[in-house]
């Protein structure tokens, strides 16, 4: 870790656009400790190993036919700023246009922004699944992280056994590989709303409606994420979720900061009440009901029905 260099890399930020993406990346590598790689003997072959066996599993509960990514990569931090780099650049690209002749001193401030965001990132991330919303090529790969230092580090501070919450991550990520492979539709959908809320909050009008739909469709894919993960792992697991939710609440002052302007915050809350509108519906009816949401984007609850399961199963089965 060189904090020198990282300060000298967003000084050095130039262009036109809002952020200088490189120096942004740059300096975000330069403040964040990488994290060994070195494998055990046999920790490849048990990560790839917990995939097949998740994607065997979550087959099994969901009765949805899916693959996972191509892409399975097993990352330091450096790894995962450079991976996800080019998603927060697709993301922001939107603001662009707006942007020409960006004042230098305000490039360098966004610059610097953008590499606290991605350092702070790339200490937490355990695991991810990409769908590369935006991605130029629209055949390109889906893609599955796992950020190792992360995960060894946040097994040793929980206390917990590494293979065990190793393979409870990769379950997790694996959820979402499967929601996306059961509705094609999905990145598209995504897509389209992130575009048009960004898009207008650049023209200086927030769309209320598009971030509503948008935060609905985020809770039913952590929500469902969730119920699979239930029904699908194979070992015990409520003490890794409590450990984790309390290792979040017992966060110095500055890292809870951090996770409100990050909007980790509302994950977490997409997470609880996702997860509450599945068991309900669950309960009312079964799983392959729960499943109905991905049949296109009108299965989708609205903000009201994520309160009210019932009438969101009124609605797609009058």
């Amino acid at each position: 870790m060189n904090l020198y260099r990282s300060a000298r890399a967003v000084a050095g930020a130039s262009g036109s656009d809002a952020i200088d993406w490189g120096s942004a990346a740059e300096a975000a590598k330069a403040a964040t400790d990488p994290g060994s790689l070195a494998l055990e003997p046999g920790e490849r072959e048990a990560y790839a190993r917990d995939v097949r066996d998740a994607r065997a599993a979550v087959r099994t509960v969901s009765g949805v036919e899916f693959d996972v990514p191509e892409t399975v990569e097993i990352q330091n931090r450096h790894h995962w700023i450079d991976a996800n780099v080019s998603t927060f650049e697709r993301v922001m690209g939107a603001l662009e246009p707006h942007t020409d002749d960006f004042p230098g001193v305000a490039r360098t401030i966004n610059t610097g922004t953008m590499t606290v965001l991605l350092s702070f990132l790339g200490r937490n991330v355990l695991g991810q699944y990409d769908p590369l919303l935006l991605a130029e090529a629209p055949d390109e790969d889906h893609a599955l992280y796992f950020v190792r230092p992360n995960i060894v580090n946040a097994a040793e501070t929980l206390e917990v056994e590494y293979d065990r919450f190793r393979r409870w991550i990769a379950f997790h990520e694996v959820t979402h590989a499967a929601e996306f492979g059961a509705a094609p539709w999905l990145s598209d959908h995504l897509e389209n709303r992130m575009e048009q809320g960004i898009a207008n909050l650049s023209d200086g009008r927030l769309d209320r409606d598009t971030f509503r739909e948008l935060d609905a469709a985020m809770t039913v894919v952590e929500g469902y994420a969730e119920l699979l993960m239930d029904h699908a792992f194979d070992e015990e697991y409520e003490d890794l979720r409590r450990k984790l939710d309390a290792r979040r609440k017992g966060r110095g002052p500055i890292q809870r900061l951090f996770r409100r302007l990050l909007g980790l915050g509302l994950k977490r809350r997409q997470y609880e009440r996702g997860k509450d509108f599945f068991e309900r519906v669950v309960t009312a009816r079964d799983l392959e009901a729960a499943s109905v949401v991905w049949q296109g984007p009108e299965y989708l609850p609205t903000h009201e029905e994520l309160d009210a399961p019932d009438l969101w199963l009124q609605r797609i089965d009058p």
